[in-house]
């Protein structure tokens, strides 16, 4: 199986890595996921509290955040 990935040159200073896709799509995901995290608490979650992820907005927030650092680093799309 003959695939045509480029390897990415690791960045070597600070300021490279925060402007490489080694640092932006995690944090994207982090951060968008936890946002929907949270709206999901507020919109859909659960009334009683008995939930354990969706009667706690902090938890909400984390579980979202797993789930979006997970969606935007896929090893499916690295090709």
């Amino acid at each position: 199986m003959n695939q045509s990935c480029e390897a990415k040159k690791k960045p070597k200073t600070f300021r490279e890595l925060i402007k490489s896709s080694y640092f932006l799509r995690p944090f994207l995901g982090i951060v968008i996921g936890g946002i929907g995290g949270y709206l999901y608490y507020h919109f859909v979650g659960c009334s009683s509290g008995s939930c354990a992820i969706t009667g706690n907005p902090f938890m909400s927030t984390i579980a979202g955040s797993f789930l979006g650092f997970f969606a935007f680093n896929s090893p499916c799309s690295k090709c």
